[in-house]
């Protein structure tokens, strides 16, 4: 997901927002052109799709806890995993997904 120069909103209360999927990095569940409905207050927990900063730059991954601590997952194995310090860098969990024009594509994560 290229977005680069994305700011979240600073709304009272964090509320929610969507973003459009680029790329294929979190295919197949995820695919480029759907919309990602982020909740920037949502619990950050195992497994969780997340929106993060990292390495100067947003990301959308899985959350995964391992042995050496949380990671930042692709779906796609032509992408590598990359390793978080800490939470600090999530900035929101995705709650759903939905396809333009096609109501019946939408999906819920929470």
């Amino acid at each position: 997901m290229q977005t680069h120069d994305l700011e979240l909103p600073d709304c009272a209360g964090g509320e929610s927002f969507a973003l459009m999927v680029m790329g294929h990095s979190m295919a197949p569940e995820f695919l480029e052109g759907e919309i990602i409905i982020i909740e920037p207050e949502g619990l950050a927990k195992d497994g969780a799709y997340v929106l993060a900063w990292h390495n100067e730059e947003w990301t959308f991954r899985q959350l995964v806890r391992t042995e050496a601590g949380w990671v930042l997952h692709p779906l796609s194995p032509a992408f590598a995993d990359a390793p978080l310090a800490d939470l600090s860098a999530v900035r929101g969990v995705i709650i759903q997904k939905a396809l333009p024009g096609r109501r019946r594509a939408s999906k819920h994560y929470i």
